[in-house]
């Protein structure tokens, strides 16, 4: 059974930071995409980057945070990060972990219970 375990979430005033944590039971290695997700009150969930674990990863951001966040991960720790700098009130929402496993048949995605990040002054 894979856990993921998101932290790191909170208050914070516009224009500050947060740095979001996914740390999972197992390698992340065994998955091929991570990523963070997020979902506001009465909106709908939401892409917000994403990361390849393989040699040379590589990342994507939705246009709303590029240049703001930042995604990261740690393998030693089985670790992925989201650096959130700069932050906005439209930025509050509850961020979610995804990790991904791709085979030739079929998609299978875990997910994480949710951190909520609220930026309000």
């Amino acid at each position: 059974q894979v856990q993921l375990v998101e932290s790191g979430g909170g208050l914070v005033q516009p224009g500050g930071s947060l740095r979001l944590s996914c740390a999972a039971s197992r390698s992340i290695f065994s998955f091929n995409v991570m990523g963070w997700y997020r979902q506001a009150p009465g909106k709908p969930r939401e892409l917000v980057a994403t990361i390849t674990n393989d040699g040379s990863p590589t990342t994507n951001y939705a246009d709303s945070v590029k240049g703001r966040f930042t995604i990261s991960r740690d393998s030693a720790k089985n670790t992925v990060y989201l650096q959130m700098n700069s932050l906005k009130p439209e930025d509050t929402a509850v961020y979610s972990c995804r990790a991904r496993v791709l085979t030739i048949m079929t998609t299978k995605d875990y997910w994480g219970q949710g951190t909520q990040v609220t930026v309000s002054s």
